[in-house]
């Protein structure tokens, strides 16, 4: 996508966010689109005859042999298809523009620098005779690309700035300080490198006051990338003046680049900090502003951090996307084609790329056979609302009585919450269930926070819940992460993940939610650490009722598809065992008198079990490995 100044910025300052590597005997991750246009026009090819393509396919062989000289082994990953919702729209109509101009340039005998039509095809040749391991992606590669990167712990080589937020285990090399003309021996030796330099984005943050890296995101998005331009952000630049810092000449320079990281360095998180975007813009612009500044926003997220010990966390959704392939695949014939329908019919199967502990596994998998009624994909919004909800609610093995009393923007995420309960590979546990829960309660009390009458007649009780929240999402983590709670985690944010794509395959039978207020890591994981030690569901709901009421029934609705164990207290089945071996022959009492109070417990939770005590891989699904 690409980072407007951002590359010449950390550039002037190599001294301090790059570190000097002889790359050897390593795998490497390189973007494919980046390489080709590098080598086409920084080889002294001529441009202007439509393609010197025999010159090109010779430079990219040399390329390649000087990787395998090294024992570097490369991966290269390609752009796909232009991405739906056409918003890198305008940038390739500019670009089309600006290469017109440059291809007269050219004509004319001028400067310029224009691809020659097949460049991309020959090149793609050029690595299938180099038996060079690629893979083209449905649209833009960038996440792919780090996805498999942080697989294999391994550098990246590309020209986009992009590369420079991504949170990349091994770091990113810029193609225009990797010197693989330039191979070297290792003294005393007879292996070979190439030198390069590794940008470090933990170098860049701790330069801007330590700053966190989840922030890097929203400075993509307001210092202006290929998908986003917002004259309304102009507006925001001009009222907040972000400090400069100590001034020089590469200051002014980057002014916008330096004023930027300047001004988010004082913030904690993306929250705090998109907030405080929006209150400098007018209130009518606030909303349209803010949902297309998190969708930017979302194109620069990792991978989860899960278990990797444990089964792959998108798993326990498979069956979600086994009912989304199946619609997918339900294709109309095309009108009179006879030859269609006397084709064999073929095995409904799709493949997908999946974590297997830290390596990647091709699998296939088959699609869900669907009733009659889902049969032709372009005939689906011709159901009505009713037909299209049930398919939701069948896949997620939720009836619709239970989400009847839950407010509509929160009705698709309890819906998931129900099936990821029943589904998750790792069980999850009481203060898993809370938190989370706790968790969705931050975009209603927003809502109670910025309607000030409402507000004043609650007595302030939303804002002082919205605040312990915040306070609790700024508490340091403590030692270590818990694995198994991420891996609870990232196993429900798979279940949402696949959850909204059906839903949105269906016309949004349910309303879609308010992501970036509906689930926040941190607070998560926080809450968690809270409820296993001293504080309870009903000492942090206290001051506000309407907050309690509201968790109530989301409690409610996810307890009628949860495993029962999981409203047991702790050594409840130790205790029973216990009795079972003390008593010997009573054994049929024990089990009635257990059974029992287990029933009295669950008929207790009916009422206070809301306040008892209780804590890629960026998908690759559709990746196709070359």
């Amino acid at each position: 996508m690409g980072i407007r100044g951002l590359m010449s910025f950390v550039e002037d300052h190599s001294n301090e966010f790059f570190t000097d590597l002889k790359l050897r005997d390593t795998k490497i991750i390189i973007d494919g689109y980046a390489l080709f246009h590098r080598l086409c026009f920084n080889s002294n090819l001529e441009l202007r005859y439509g393609g010197d393509y025999d010159s090109f396919a010779d430079v990219v062989q040399k390329f390649f042999e000087a990787l395998f000289v090294c024992k570097i082994c490369p991966y290269v990953v390609l752009d796909g298809g232009c991405d739906i919702s056409d918003k890198k729209l305008k940038t390739l109509k500019d670009r089309a523009r600006e290469k017109i101009q440059m291809a007269h340039s050219l004509s004319v005998g001028g400067g310029g620098c224009v691809c020659p039509l097949l460049i991309r095809e020959v090149f793609i040749q050029v690595l299938i005779k180099l038996q060079v391991c690629f893979v083209q992606c449905f649209s833009e590669a960038d996440r792919d690309i780090m996805t498999l990167a942080n697989h294999w712990n391994c550098p990246v080589l590309s020209s986009d700035s992009d590369f420079c937020i991504f949170d990349l285990k091994s770091g990113f090399c810029p193609l225009n300080s990797f010197q693989w003309r330039n191979v070297n021996t290792v003294k005393g030796t007879r292996d070979h490198y190439i030198p390069a330099k590794c940008f470090s984005l933990d170098a860049l943050c701790r330069h801007f006051g330590h700053m966190n890296k989840a922030l890097l995101p929203l400075f993509a998005v307001l210092c202006g990338n290929d998908h986003i331009n917002l004259p309304i952000v102009e507006t925001f630049l001009s009222q907040v003046r972000p400090p400069l810092g100590a001034p020089s000449s590469k200051g002014r320079r980057h002014h916008r680049v330096l004023g930027l990281l300047n001004w988010l360095s004082c913030f904690a998180d993306p929250t705090e900090a998109l907030d405080n975007v929006l209150k400098h813009l007018p209130k009518k612009s606030r909303a349209s502003v803010e949902e297309l500044l998190c969708c930017s926003m979302e194109e620069y997220l990792q991978s989860q951090v899960e278990n990797m010990q444990r089964i792959n966390a998108h798993r326990v959704s498979l069956p979600i996307r086994q009912v989304i392939y199946g619609l997918l695949a339900n294709v109309s014939p095309p009108s009179g084609d006879m030859a269609w329908n006397r084709q064999p019919l073929q095995p409904r199967a799709f493949s997908e790329v999946e974590r297997i502990n830290k390596n990647i596994k091709t699998s296939v998998v088959d699609a869900a056979e669907l009733p009659k009624d889902y049969s032709d994909l372009s005939r689906l919004t011709e159901l009505s609302l009713a037909r299209r909800q049930m398919l939701l609610l069948e896949t997620l093995k939720v009836k619709q009585a239970i989400l009847d009393p839950i407010p509509p923007a929160l009705k698709l995420p309890i819906a998931v919450s129900c099936y990821w309960v029943q589904h998750s590979e790792v069980k999850a546990k009481l203060q898993h269930l809370q938190a989370l829960l706790l968790g969705m309660l931050l975009g209603p009390l927003h809502t109670m926070i910025n309607s000030p009458e409402e507000e004043a007649l609650r007595g302030g009780g939303a804002k002082m819940l919205y605040e312990e929240l915040q306070r609790v999402k700024a508490q340091p983590p403590g030692q270590g992460l818990d694995l198994d709670a991420a891996h609870v985690f990232c196993q429900w944010q798979s279940c949402l993940q696949m959850g909204l794509y059906l839903n949105q395959l269906l016309s949004s039978p349910l309303p879609e939610p308010d992501l970036p207020r509906l689930y926040s890591g941190r607070l998560v994981h926080g809450l968690c650490r809270q409820l296993l030690t001293a504080a309870s569901v009903e000492s942090l709901l206290g001051a506000c009722p309407e907050a309690q009421q509201l968790y109530e029934q989301l409690f409610n609705a996810m307890r009628s598809y949860a495993p029962a164990e999981l409203f047991l207290p702790k050594g409840k089945s130790t205790s029973k065992k216990k009795r079972q071996k003390k008593q010997g022959n009573s054994l049929s009492k024990n089990r009635v008198g257990t059974a029992l109070d287990a029933r009295g417990w669950h008929e207790r939770s009916n009422r206070f079990g809301p306040l008892m005590v209780g804590a890629l891989e960026e998908h690759t699904d559709g990746l196709e490995l070359g």
